[in-house]
């Protein structure tokens, strides 16, 4: 192979790289915005699903005897938790009121993490990373909150 040939080579390898990151750039923020909404928010919803039927007697006793969160005692503890990861997430799906239940669902993490299960905090960083974009940068253009920022903002100008 010549010299020159190698240079087109190499030339028609870094144009064809340099496409195939124009379009991935081309893709609207929204779309992986929507799919951390999603995939977070399924995590703490199955978890949820899993603590019904609220106050149920094992659903306390796990609380009490396994979980221990301090401070909070295990029946108010198991059903909080529960409410909590019954409507936080359908906040991340709907995106309306994101970044209050990103939030709460963060905090949640943390005191899993903290005073539950801190051996397991390769789970909880898949977890906190999403949720900690969410709070930061909000749920992305397709969402609820999106559209009532717009119109508040549009009113405000008015």
């Amino acid at each position: 192979m010549s010299v020159s040939s190698d240079q087109s080579l190499r030339r028609r390898a870094m144009k064809l790289i340099a496409s195939a990151i124009d379009l991935l750039e081309r893709v609207p923020i929204a779309l992986p915005a929507l799919v951390l909404r999603w995939g977070v928010a399924l995590v703490f919803w199955r978890s949820g699903l899993t603590k019904l039927p609220l106050g149920s007697d094992m659903t306390t006793l796990l609380f009490e005897e396994e979980y221990r969160v301090p401070i909070l005692p295990g029946a108010f503890a198991a059903y909080v938790t529960t409410l909590i990861e019954l409507t936080a997430p359908w906040m991340l799906i709907l995106g309306i009121g994101t970044r209050v239940g990103a939030t709460v669902l963060l905090v949640e993490t943390l005191v899993i993490e903290i005073f539950v299960y801190p051996q397991n905090y390769p789970d909880h960083l898949l977890w906190a990373g999403p949720l900690l974009y969410l709070l930061l940068r909000g749920p992305g253009t397709w969402s609820i909150d999106y559209q009532l920022r717009r119109r508040l903002i549009r009113l405000r100008k008015d």
